[in-house]
């Protein structure tokens, strides 16, 4: 095993982020190759601690792993240098595409090239839908806290935090319940033996986060818009456990109904847009800030789109590096502690039941575009009608549905036949 310099560093997870492209399963396989396989930087048993340990943490699991490596091998700096060349070629790039929509979203070319996008993104979270069903739905339990949490978040509204808080407990409460359960503190074994050092570390972090968010709060200059963000994307910092497409319920129930930022078909857009440049899939919450900004603040829509991009990118991944060093001498033995695995267990069920409300919500907006709901009692039910479905782009989420579950086509290929499809479709005025 070899200790790499900080020019290397740079190069080789400039790379990484360049190319990590295809989702946090693809960007972890990568770096697998590179630090392990090819560099040698990192055990094999390291990294996969490593993996565990970001498992437990909320937030975007490929970037935080990319920065405990960057820590492993080059402490505080490493991890820096690592987490920001993993997320920034990608933040780049989707700010510059949001300011393409934005700005040109009126073309009918790019308008044609969104309506594509939108509707190949409905087959991408089905597609999510089922390979995380296979990963997490392993026993009649969870099962059931699947489809709870699905009733839950879909038809009774109840917020994803208050939704993964329960699945977390029912989980617990069916291990204390079964016989021979015991409540033990999680042990834990020093990577890096912490000290003042690590305390200072761990201090220095927390006011990187807070206290740009206390001015923000006391001072915003934006008829309120960054003060709501900076809240909305710091908490969506602490409660996102289960990735991207978990967050992305929260976002579009926060951004879309709660605040005004963005409507619901736009959304999906931004998720079209964030699934084709590399780094995290949460990035797609650079874009719901860049459209919020450019509209609400005040400002010139591209000064507010820029300065909202930027306030969900501080807020949104600053944390990450809080929750790394924080815990990064302290390599968590979670699969050895039954009650936590219980808990994470039911919490990764219940993010199935997430996803599928994220399935459902994105496939009305896509194939029906604006609905009525129906209330019945505490349950909101859409109100739809079969003749008012959009039949081109129910065709090509179909086809982007069977290239990439059926015959597992490359996303990015999938992404820019659909885009060009959606082109085609609105320069002809079929659509």
């Amino acid at each position: 095993m070899t200790s790499p310099g900080f020019a290397e560093l740079i190069r080789t997870f400039g790379k990484i982020g360049l190319l990590s492209f295809g989702g946090p399963a693809g960007q972890i396989a990568l770096m697998h190759k590179v630090l392990v396989d090819e560099k040698n930087w990192l055990e094999d048993r390291q990294f996969l601690n490593a993996l565990n340990f970001c498992m437990l943490l909320p937030g975007p699991e490929a970037m935080q792993l990319a920065t405990y490596s960057g820590w492993l091998m080059r402490g505080v700096r490493g991890g820096l240098i690592a987490g920001l060349l993993f997320v920034l070629p990608g933040a780049l790039v989707l700010l510059a595409l949001s300011a393409a929509y934005v700005f040109l979203g009126e073309q009918k070319w790019l308008s044609g090239l969104f309506f594509g996008l939108s509707a190949a993104v409905l087959a991408l979270v089905v597609e999510a839908l089922i390979r995380v069903s296979k990963r997490a739905l392993k026993s009649q339990f969870a099962y059931v806290i699947a489809f709870a949490a699905f009733v839950a978040i879909a038809l009774l509204k109840i917020p994803f935090p208050a939704v993964v808080l329960l699945a977390g407990l029912a989980g617990l409460a069916r291990y204390l319940l079964s016989p021979g359960s015991r409540l033990r503190p999680p042990e834990v074994t020093l990577a890096r033996s912490p000290g003042s050092q690590h305390a200072l570390t761990v201090l220095i972090w927390l006011g990187v986060w807070l206290l740009p968010l206390a001015v923000i709060i006391w001072v915003d200059p934006g008829n309120g818009f960054f003060k709501d963000a900076a809240l909305f994307f710091s908490k969506a910092a602490v409660v996102t456990f289960g990735g991207a497409y978990a967050v992305l319920v929260y976002a579009g129930q926060q951004a879309v109904e709660v605040y005004g930022w963005l409507r619901a078909g736009e959304m999906v857009t931004g998720l079209g847009l964030a699934e084709t440049t590399p780094g995290p899939l949460i990035l797609v919450l650079v874009f719901i800030a860049f459209v919020g900004g450019s509209r609400t603040t005040g400002y010139d829509p591209l000064t507010g789109g820029m300065l909202g991009g930027l306030t969900a990118l501080w807020f949104t991944f600053v944390p990450c590096f809080l929750w790394i060093f924080a815990g990064a001498p302290f390599v968590e033995a979670a699969g050895r502690v039954k009650w936590l695995s219980a808990a994470l267990s039911a919490v990764t069920a219940a993010v199935v039941g997430v996803i599928a409300n994220l399935a459902l919500w994105f496939g009305l907006h896509v194939l029906f575009g604006e609905f009525d709901e129906w209330t019945f009692g505490p349950f909101h039910l859409p109100q739809i009608q079969l003749g008012q479905i959009d039949i081109w782009s129910a065709v090509i989420a179909i086809a982007a549905g069977v290239a990439l579950i059926r015959f597992h086509l490359n996303l990015l290929w999938v992404i820019a036949a659909a885009a060009f499809a959606g082109t085609a479709l609105r320069l002809s005025g079929l659509t």
